[in-house]
């Protein structure tokens, strides 16, 4: 009898959002952006030299970790980058959380915390949100072998206030603090101007989400030169070339326009707050989001109903149905268009 199956490591894969292919459709489910990327990533790409794509890329990823930098004001030994900020994460993980205690993360969160942790056999504890989905930050003053939130949260769209997240790190200067700020260009404070404070803060950020580029993996880290080196010295045991040539030229690219990216922001955070309008007095209730999505419960009418609703019409939002989320639904802001073929279709199926 076979017993191979005895030393394999097991784990329940993180499941990503779904990614129809339909048309018509409305696509608000995965929180990506509704513009295209700044028009200098095009001219980046179409300008790239195909013969280089023979030879290795530059394995520091030197002029995009350079670009970074200079955008945050910090040193390029300050920054880590990484094959979107899921890499990142993971590779954090792997090299900060290290201890028998527990990481602490919240109940209601990013699902791919506990996967990692799985998968890395790292004890973790989920400290519960409050009734309003925020994060109760004296739950994360006690022992424990690291820290990791998103802020603002996901799927919630709540964020902790500065000063609060500033409170976690001082109570917890043994371990790794790791804030994952995938959102917070959509009207979050980041935690970048505490880097410089607390030498064991890492802040985490992807160009999937405000720099219109989910497709082509690009996240980073931020953080003291003695973490970021150490997250180096666990990416080249792995993969010594993480970011390919592609990336690195529309990296830097995006990261350069910072006009555009201002405007494409600011047209989702108008949007966002149009749409809250809208869901109010269509009877949803909602904490107030600082993301480009909304975490929406219906007075009446329950999420699943609306969620198989909406699919049937093409538009795909998010929905998890289990535990304190199951009655809620996480709509991505589209463009202007897109949110009001949403909202057109709502006022008519609850009417």
């Amino acid at each position: 009898m076979s017993t191979w199956e005895d030393n394999v490591r097991k784990v329940i894969p993180y499941t990503p959002g779904e990614q129809p292919n339909q048309p018509d459709m409305i696509k608000l489910n995965t929180n990506e952006n509704p513009y295209p990327p700044a028009p200098g990533v095009e001219r980046a790409l179409r300008e790239l030299e195909t013969d280089t794509l023979r030879l290795y890329p530059d394995p520091t990823a030197g002029d995009l970790v350079h670009a970074i930098a200079e955008r945050y004001h910090l040193k390029d030994e300050q920054v880590f980058v990484g094959v979107g900020s899921d890499d990142v994460l993971a590779m954090s993980f792997l090299t900060f959380f290290n201890s028998e205690k527990p990481v602490l993360f919240p109940d209601i969160t990013y699902s791919f915390y506990d996967v990692w942790a799985d998968l890395f056999r790292i004890p973790y504890e989920r400290p519960a949100l409050d009734e309003d989905f925020h994060i109760r930050k004296e739950d994360y003053f006690r022992e424990n072998g690291g820290v990791i939130f998103p802020n603002p949260n996901a799927p919630t769209g709540v964020e902790l206030p500065l000063e609060d997240v500033e409170d976690i790190i001082c109570h917890n200067r043994d371990v790794i603090v790791i804030v994952d700020e995938a959102y917070v260009d959509f009207g979050g404070t980041s935690a970048v101007s505490l880097i410089e404070k607390y030498d064991n803060l890492l802040v985490v950020q992807t160009f999937s989400k405000s720099r219109s580029l989910a497709g082509m993996r690009i996240g980073f880290a931020c953080g003291n030169a003695k973490l970021i080196k150490y997250l180096n010295d666990v990416k080249y045991s792995f993969n010594s070339y993480t970011m390919d040539r592609t990336a690195l030229a529309a990296g830097v690219a995006a990261v350069k326009d910072q006009e555009y990216f201002e405007e494409t922001c600011n047209k989702i955070i108008e949007t966002r707050e149009w749409t809250k309008k809208e869901l109010k007095a269509l009877g949803f209730s909602f904490q107030d989001s600082k993301s480009n999505f909304i975490f929406a419960s219906h007075e009446t009418c329950p999420a699943a109903e609306l969620f198989a609703a909406l699919r049937e019409k093409h538009i795909y939002v998010r929905y998890f149905p289990k535990g304190r989320t199951e009655n809620f639904l996480r709509i991505t802001i589209g463009t202007r268009e897109e949110m009001q073929k949403f909202v057109d279709f709502l006022k008519e199926y609850l009417k």
